[in-house]
């Protein structure tokens, strides 16, 4: 695996140093547009609605459309002005029980290697979780988006698992079900027995994804086959030290204990993270027609393995 972060994760006053790493994979194959005619590959121009012209990638910014029609547009340069877009580190916000995260709110995990000669520290961290049965609460910026995460232990590996905010949750609210009569007792206990019938310890390698494996299937034997629905092509260009490090850990974790029981003590709250500063207009003018979403196709003609952004060479 090839790492896609570096920093440290802030754990009172003790520095965590570590390495980050996409926990998973897609393994669905992958597909390329064609021409159905000759089996070309389809590419696409990125054309200016304003002049008509070829854009080449280095000129594109971002922009944002107002409801009331005004376009805001940003540089590179406006979204390196952001805080998150320089944070090298993870700061642990809070523990709290793990039973305490609706499962609904997780979104992607990351493995976290140690980065430094001594794994010490990291082991603390570790055996600290495991202890008191908690997960961390912690911020995590990647690609210069900042997201609340959970950071908890899984096979002895600490494990970062980005969280939705809540506002990204929606809210289930069906009419269908708020008048909807109970179960009566009789049905529950059939259904309670069924599904004593069909329980069972959860193994996820007991599953899996047959409609790929009857699409791999199905291009093996168009390969075995040959004919003309395989088309030789070229190969073609994608487009797209350790240094020793000592840690006083108990000199560091007093401090931090003391440090936290001055703020009890004093009945000072916990400061809240500060609200990031709205992004600055950089440019302003009315938004041209919205133009008409282009309609995605997919042709199932060509195919090659799907490589996650990730995953190492």
């Amino acid at each position: 695996m090839r790492s896609i972060w570096k920093g440290s994760i802030a754990f009172g006053l003790v520095n965590v140093p570590v390495k980050v790493y996409s926990a998973t994979e897609q393994h669905d194959i992958r597909f390329h547009q064609v021409h159905a005619k000759d089996g070309g590959r389809i590419k696409y121009d990125r054309i200016c609605q304003e002049c008509g012209k070829s854009v080449q990638f280095a000129d594109i910014d971002k922009a944002y459309d107002s409801p009331d029609g005004e376009r805001v547009i940003l540089t590179d340069d406006d979204f390196d002005k952001l805080p998150a877009a320089e944070k090298h580190e993870i700061p642990v916000l809070e523990f709290v029980p793990t039973e305490q995260i609706d499962p609904i709110l997780y979104d992607k995990s990351y493995f976290l290697e140690p980065d430094s000669a001594s794994p010490k520290a990291y082991v603390l961290l570790r055996e600290t979780l495991e202890e008191t049965e908690r997960t961390a609460l912690v911020h995590f910026t990647l690609r210069q988006k900042t997201r609340l995460a959970a950071l908890r232990v899984r096979d002895d590996v600490l494990v970062i698992q980005t969280l939705l905010w809540p506002d990204e949750v929606r809210a289930a609210e069906f009419p269908s079900l708020e008048d909807a009569p109970s179960a009566r007792p009789q049905e529950v206990k059939m259904a309670t027995s069924l599904v004593e019938s069909m329980s069972s310890e959860f193994d996820p390698t007991e599953y899996t994804d047959d409609y790929q494996i009857e699409l791999r299937k199905l291009i093996d034997e168009t390969l075995a086959n040959g004919g003309e629905k395989v088309i030789h092509t070229e190969a073609e260009k994608d487009d797209e030290g350790e240094d020793a490090e000592v840690v006083d850990l108990v000199a560091a974790l007093q401090r931090s204990v003391e440090a936290a029981g001055k703020n009890a003590k004093s009945g000072s709250a916990t400061s809240a993270p500060a609200k990031k500063a709205p992004a600055k207009k950089a440019a302003a003018k009315k938004a041209p027609a919205k133009k008409a979403a282009a309609k995605k196709s997919t042709a199932a003609k060509s195919a090659e393995s799907k490589d996650d952004e990730a995953k190492g060479a």
